[in-house]
Formats: C-alpha cells, sequence, structure tokens
C-alpha cells in the first residue's frame, strides 16, 4: 500500500482542502496530514517543496504528487476500488460524477461571496440574486439526488461517497451565513454535519486562530 500524504492549508478557511480530508477521513484510508498555513512565512519556504502548483490541497502516492481535490478523489477511489467512493450502481456514479464536475467549476458567485469561514457567523452577508441562483441550484441538486436515493442511506446517493465530500464545504457555508433550507436539503445537511470526519474537521478549526485578510471580506483583524 502506498504512503499517503495530503498538503492542506487552514482548516478554518480552505474549502478545497477540507474535500479530500474529510474524504479519506470518512472512508477511514490512513495518511499524514501536512498543514500549511495561508499566508505564513512556512507557506513561502515550504509550498514551492510540496505542490507543482503553489496550491492545495495536494496529495502525495509515495513520492509522487496528485494536485486538485476532484482529480485527488479519482486517484483514491483507484487506489481504493472497495472503499465505495463512488455509488456502486452505474447511473449513479455517472450522476455522482455530474454533480461532483458542476460543484468543481461551478457556483462561483457562492465562492465569491460567501468564502468558508467556520469561525464566522455572516448571517445575512453574501445574498446577491447570482448568489441566490447558486443556492437554488444546489438545493435542487440535492433534492433530486435524494429523492433518488430513497431510503438507501441519508447521503446524497445513499451512503457517503465522493459527492458528499465536494459537497460538505457549502454545507458549511450555508451555516456560516445563515441560509434557510428547505427540507430535504436541511435533512441532507444536517446528516453531512453528523460525519464524523466533518465534526472532526470542524473542531480542528476551531481551535485556529490566524485571520488571513484576503480570506476575510466582511470583518478586519482583531
Amino acid at each position: 500500500m502506498p504512503q499517503l500524504r495530503l498538503v492542506i492549508a487552514n482548516k478554518n478557511y480552505s474549502s478545497w482542502s477540507m474535500r479530500p480530508w474529510v474524504l479519506m477521513r470518512q472512508a477511514e484510508i490512513p495518511f499524514e496530514e501536512v498543514m500549511v498555513a495561508f499566508d505564513s512565512e512556512a507557506w513561502q519556504q515550504r509550498v514551492p517543496t510540496l505542490t507543482p502548483t503553489g496550491q492545495v490541497p495536494v496529495l502525495w502516492i509515495d513520492d509522487e504528487p496528485v494536485w486538485d481535490s476532484l482529480a485527488i478523489a479519482e486517484a483514491l477511489a483507484e487506489l481504493f476500488p472497495t472503499a465505495g467512493l463512488w455509488p456502486a450502481d452505474a447511473r449513479d456514479r455517472r450522476r455522482a460524477r455530474a454533480v461532483c464536475a458542476q460543484m468543481h467549476s461551478g457556483f462561483g458567485e457562492l465562492r465569491r461571496a460567501m468564502p468558508m469561514n467556520l469561525n464566522a457567523d455572516l448571517a445575512g452577508r453574501g445574498r446577491t440574486p447570482q448568489v441566490d441562483a447558486d443556492i437554488e441550484r444546489v438545493v435542487a441538486l440535492w433534492t433530486e439526488c435524494r429523492e433518488r436515493a430513497g431510503d438507501r442511506g441519508p447521503m446524497l446517493f445513499g451512503s457517503f461517497t465522493i459527492a458528499d465530500a465536494m459537497f460538505a464545504p457549502v454545507v458549511t457555508r450555508f451555516d456560516t451565513y445563515g441560509v434557510a433550507l428547505p427540507a430535504v436539503a436541511a435533512a441532507y445537511a444536517q446528516a453531512v454535519r453528523a460525519l464524523a470526519s466533518l465534526r472532526a474537521w470542524t473542531a480542528d478549526a476551531r481551535t485556529e486562530t490566524a485571520f488571513v485578510a484576503r480570506d476575510e471580506p466582511y470583518r478586519v483583524a482583531p
């Protein structure tokens, strides 16, 4: 079995880091965490040797880096084919890949106006017509997937998959910015909050004190 090292940044801010971390932790895939905080001296010194792109996350598989959260997820699905990282049903796998790809490349207004921030209460901030359109699309995706999954489990495709890891930061965004959800989406969000992996990530984020100004459009440094 290869050795796995996952390079991430601040758990309070880094939504892209959260995705593979939650995925691996929830699937009980062993890995070493390498934390390099944004805007720190360590970031300037270590990132050039840890990531080919200068960004996180990066998964090192032995001495080979895989960057980008979706590429990391696919690499893990190949390495651990029995872990159920994609749905077992072929139709569900196609749908799961589609919703992951939309999460990966879309929802730009939601990302811009509601950056991830687990240590802030920003209810009511960031709402624009464009953000509301992104929220409506997320809710529609969650609702469609949950209706297809039925009673197979509380996740998007019943059991936990890559799709749930991809949307985990959106759940935290909705909490931070006080986004009210209809019943089906609210139940799904609660199921994601209850994941042991997300609870562990959030607990770690609560201990962070760094204030990264570029990730804080609504607050000033204490």
